[in-house]
């Protein structure tokens, strides 16, 4: 699987989420996982993911510090791996 920091990224087609106080529930209709998104900044990267021409942008468009841009690449890392976000195809 291509690292996040390569590339262009997006939700899964098959991925739908679902606004929370706490961030977002995401709900795979195919696989039939459930995860929590537990800031509503993340919410915004990934939902941003799409129109962003990388990860870096996406996490400055949405406002998230430089100094915490580790801590959100890691969270996508692992939505990656699980399914909920993929490369971007052109």
């Amino acid at each position: 699987m291509p690292d996040v920091l390569e590339g262009g990224w997006e939700l899964s087609p098959s991925v739908q989420l679902r606004p929370e106080p706490f961030g977002a529930l995401a709900y795979d209709f195919t696989t039939r996982q459930l995860s929590f998104l537990k800031s509503p900044a993340l919410v915004d990267v990934v939902r941003g993911l799409a129109q962003a021409p990388s990860v870096d942008a996406a996490l400055t468009h949405a406002g998230v510090p430089e100094a915490s841009h580790d801590s959100y690449v890691s969270a996508l890392r692992t939505l990656a791996r699980t399914g909920l976000i993929k490369e971007r195809t052109a």
